[in-house]
């Protein structure tokens, strides 16, 4: 019989504490200029403090919650999340920003439904995998969780929000895989997924411009492939150790989205490779901790419940380095824990004290 725990993963707290800081110190060096348009440099760095420090509160009660009535609250919350997904598409409580209806406007600030989502889908398919058990081997067995994810999908792709529908989707095959779902299915499942992506980008043309500008920014530098050229002259402009912090010559109206999908450029220019390898390094400290908290962990639900955590926010980070990289077409999708952001700093963070509190070994029952 393993022996439970009293204190979270230190090491995983440490690596999230790390990146949030280094997410500040950046966000407070590249947003000063777009804040000025608002008659206030520190505008969005003060609005950032407090996003952590709800963010860190969120982390504090996920990791004292009792992980069985969370559990148990799975469809209620669900439901929830459903109802404020849908909300965004009501004229005069949907804002939409740069044609994406994503945002739910509350006058005082904005709230993004589809952040939440993300956890609350990971949850409820950590209880369906739970329940099914072997099943998940079989065809049948896979029905609800794999409907559960396409109308899911489906809802968010049509805000639209391709990034964040494949955050999703991305993390509900890894918890498959970990539910001991057969290979061929898993197979069949991702070659279906990407040729659906394939049809999107070709239908959708705002996606297919995406798409031939990954394949060749410099055909249009000014207009379709100026981000993607900004962002390639930030990382390669930072070098070893970077031009300094505050010295970015991109940020200064050249790079866009310079504080939120696109900061780790910024990064790159000021801090060079040792700060983007330091961040990546962070990353895949936080990455390996919540494996082995998973593989721990003899509780099905919670392991399944940390594996989608750690899968949904591993992958995220993975799209937005490579976008930044220009190793994939742009999407809409920031970097966990560094961008600028309120919805998703305070989910992130309350999905990160969810893993530690698992990590204590008070486990959910599986029953």
């Amino acid at each position: 019989m393993k022996k439970k725990k009293n204190s979270p993963d230190i090491i995983l707290l440490f690596s999230v504490i790390a990146l949030s800081a280094i997410g500040m110190i950046m966000i407070f060096s590249a947003s000063p200029t777009m804040a000025l348009k608002l008659g206030d440099s520190f505008y969005f760095i003060k609005r950032h403090l407090f996003y952590l420090l709800l963010g860190f509160l969120a982390l504090y009660l996920a990791n004292c919650l009792d992980l069985t009535v969370l559990r148990q609250r799975a469809w209620i919350i669900f439901i929830i999340s459903l109802g404020l997904l849908l909300l965004v598409y009501i004229p005069g409580i949907g804002q939409e920003i740069s044609g994406a209806s994503r945002w739910i406007d509350l006058g005082i600030i904005s709230f993004q439904p589809s952040e939440l989502m993300k956890f609350t889908v990971i949850l409820l398919l950590a209880d369906l995998l739970t329940k099914i058990g072997e099943a998940s081997r079989t065809v049948r067995g896979l029905i609800i969780p794999l409907v559960l994810l396409g109308f899911v999908c489906g809802l968010i792709i049509a805000q639209p929000d391709l990034g964040t529908a494949l955050a999703i989707g991305g993390a509900g095959i890894i918890m498959l895989f970990a539910a001991n779902a057969l290979m061929i299915h898993l197979a069949v499942l991702g070659g279906l997924a990407a040729l659906g992506v394939l049809f999107l980008s070709i239908v959708s043309p705002y996606r297919m411009q995406r798409l031939l500008t990954f394949l060749d920014p410099w055909k249009d530098p000014q207009g379709s492939g100026f981000q993607v050229i900004q962002s390639l002259l930030a990382v390669g402009s930072g070098g070893l150790f970077g031009v300094g912090l505050g010295a970015s010559r991109q940020k200064f109206f050249y790079l866009p989205q310079q504080f939120t999908d696109f900061i780790y450029a910024i990064l790159c220019e000021e801090l060079g490779f040792i700060g983007a390898i330091s961040v990546v390094i962070l990353l895949a400290i936080f990455i390996g901790r919540g494996v082995k908290i998973a593989y721990a962990t003899a509780d099905r639900f919670c392991s399944l419940l940390t594996i989608g955590i750690i899968g949904w926010l591993g992958l995220q980070a993975t799209i937005n380095i490579m976008v930044v990289l220009s190793l994939l077409p742009t999407t809409g999708i920031p970097l966990p824990f560094i961008s600028y952001g309120g919805t998703a700093t305070i989910i992130n963070l309350f999905a990160v004290g969810i893993v530690l509190n698992i990590s204590k070994g008070k486990a959910a029952s599986s029953k």
